[in-house]
């Protein structure tokens, strides 16, 4: 990177490179390039249009759907001697109207280089496209430099979390022609990518999809047995260190944190029927660490951007295995060590199997066809998490799978590594698979394939003259359920793919198919009568896990001093310095303020502000 980017990381981020994934990213925006950014929560998304911003002649402009967010991103970027704003239905008339007014200042002098001017702007996709798109038509008055798009799979009617507005996103496009655009997500499949690039008429755009590894977060899945107990033993772990609990009901976000409260546990309840003024303090209280435990519905759980989130629980299902990422990435973005706890029991898939059915997150905007598919792939998606849930394998392989990212070898994180079923030697049984697979044509989904294998004669079978294959009736030593199982943990483990086409689902070979039906290697398999293992008890994740008990001192002392910065100077405490600058700060005890500036997180503002208060209690 040339030396203008590295010396603006350092000064506004107090970071000395970036990350291997960022500078790609980077390097297309600054060429003017359309690009798709998909990276992990916690991945350095947002650097990869804020560090741009700093450099660029004119205006970027950020569009979220997370209004809570805006005001606290604004507030770091300030701390971090970025002039920054947000424009959203949450301000005044007074407010808005002076965002418009340095707008106006700003269309006057045709640049960003007077006192008072900003980098950046963010708002939400209906202020945006509001009353005819209103608000974006001004925009061309404007100098603007750069459109940042986040949470982009909301673009897509495939994705996770559709939202109507922001198919219409392609409008900016339309009206920008020469300015360029780049969409983040941190999840998003095949489909949803194809649909993100055509939605925003993205012109010969540059992807970019990162490691989805999450490798600081420990999975744990778990039947909901008695949930109360489960949920107390597990947050007893995490003394003093924030966590979200997410819900699939209002009600349910109630009664988790009454509960909890009785239990000597500090939480608050947070969703969209809470009055205004509770929600913001609710929300305030969380992030400055005055609560411990924040239970969210997940449209709200989602608006929550706090860095030292330590555990995430699910106490429903969520809808599919990239809303569980998402919502699980809400941990340990500073890197820290982190958990994720998902309970689960049959009635959490009886309510969203329910709700696809109504229809779901589909909105209005497409036609009964594609509703229907929708409705599809929704209940396919669903069958892929409860999979998830039910495996026997490495829980981060399973879910990387997911995403067609590989692993060489198992984690060791999650809590099928700690406390492993039983397997066996699964190659023939793979092979018999596969096999099937491979002499129809790669044409037809699970069941057709198992009953091809328990050499089940039907009009269907018959008609496809697939009675007279050699694997037809290979499989009639095993059950049904069995012969699905062992299909499902292929594809868990990336040895079989899924394809969808229309409404079909079909079953694919791969590379690693191939090597399996050659003989080329082993094929371990969870047996499918075997008892699967109930996961170790969740261990204290302090940071004592990787601090010393002397440096565990000076971070406490150092947490304390950043909470007293954080009431004096009412921001959350992170914006003062993330947990993860104060575990550099306790191991590398800086002495002077040279070397406080090379704490990663430490940039000019920051070095200026704050040093001497942070170096006397280092120090002394």
């Amino acid at each position: 990177m040339s030396p203008s980017v590295l010396k603006n990381l350092k000064q506004y981020f107090g970071y000395d490179s970036l990350r291997p994934s960022q500078i790609p990213v980077i390097s297309s925006i600054l060429a003017n390039q359309d690009t798709l950014a998909i990276m992990p929560t916690g991945g350095g998304k947002s650097i990869c249009y804020q560090l741009p911003s700093t450099l660029l002649s004119g205006l970027t402009i950020v569009v979220s759907p997370l209004i809570a967010l805006m005001h606290d991103q604004v507030e770091s970027l300030s701390k971090n001697g970025i002039n920054a704003m947000y424009y959203n239905s949450s301000q005044s008339t007074e407010e808005q109207a002076e965002v418009r007014g340095i707008l106006n200042e700003m269309e006057k002098y045709g640049h960003t280089n007077w006192e008072g001017s900003i980098k950046m702007l963010y708002t939400s996709p209906e202020r945006l496209l509001a009353n005819d798109a209103q608000f974006l038509n001004y925009l061309k008055k404007v100098p603007v430099c750069l459109f940042a798009i986040d949470e982009a799979h909301c673009v897509s009617s495939w994705g996770h979390d559709f939202r109507p507005e922001y198919s219409q996103l392609g409008k900016v496009k339309d009206l920008f022609p020469t300015i360029p655009i780049i969409a983040l997500t941190a999840t998003a499949d095949e489909l949803t990518r194809s649909d993100i690039l055509v939605k925003l008429n993205l012109v010969n755009p540059k992807t970019f999809i990162s490691s989805f590894d999450r490798p600081n977060i420990h999975y744990r899945v778990e039947a909901k047995a008695d949930a109360y107990t489960q949920l107390e033993e597990f947050i007893s772990g995490f003394k003093g260190q924030a966590g979200i609990i997410y819900c699939l009901s209002r009600k349910s976000t109630e009664e988790v944190a009454i509960k909890l409260t009785k239990m000597g546990i500090k939480a608050l309840p947070y969703h969209a029927s809470i009055d205004g003024s509770l929600k913001q303090k609710a929300y305030k209280q969380f992030m400055d660490d005055k609560v411990q435990v924040i239970v969210a519905t997940i449209a709200f759980g989602m608006g929550i951007d706090k860095p030292n989130v330590r555990f995430v629980i699910h106490w429903n299902l969520p809808k599919n295995i990239e809303s569980y990422y998402q919502e699980t990435g809400r941990a340990g973005r500073d890197g820290l060590p982190s958990e994720a706890l998902l309970l689960y029991n049959a009635g959490d898939s009886a309510t969203l199997r329910k709700f696809i059915d109504n229809g779901g997150t589909a909105g209005p905007m497409i036609s009964i066809k594609d509703r229907d598919m929708f409705r599809s792939i929704q209940h396919d998606k669903l069958d892929r998490l409860l999979e998830f849930c039910q495996t026997g394998h490495c829980r981060r392989r399973v879910l990387l799978q997911y995403f067609r990212e590989s692993m060489i070898k198992d984690c060791g994180n999650c809590d099928r590594c700690t406390n492993p079923p039983a397997k066996i030697d699964g190659t023939e049984l793979a092979q018999k698979i596969m096999s099937a697979i491979y002499r129809t044509d790669q044409r037809y989904g699970v069941g057709y394939i198992v009953d091809i294998l328990l050499g089940v004669s039907n009009d269907r079978m018959v008609k496809n003259g697939h009675i007279n294959l050699p694997t037809f009736g290979i499989g009639k030593d095993l059950e049904k359920q069995e012969w699905m199982n062992y299909v499902n943990q292929l594809i868990d483990l990336g040895l079989v793919d899924i394809k969808y086409d229309g409404f079909i689902k079909t079953l694919s070979l791969n590379e690693k198919s191939k090597i399996v039906l050659t003989g080329g290697g082993n094929t371990d398999l969870v047996e499918y009568k075997a008892k699967i293992a109930t996961p170790a008890k969740a261990k204290d994740k302090k940071h004592k896990d990787i601090l010393s008990a002397d440096q565990q001192i000076v971070f406490n002392k150092l947490r304390e001093l950043r909470k007293e910065i954080a009431t004096r100077e009412d921001v959350p405490a992170f914006v003062i310095f993330g947990d993860a600058a104060l575990v550099d700060m306790a191991q590398s005890m800086p002495k002077n303020k040279k070397e406080f500036a090379e704490i990663s997180g430490v940039g000019k503002l920051k070095l200026e502000k704050y040093a001497d208060e942070f170096l006397e209690v280092i120090i002394f």
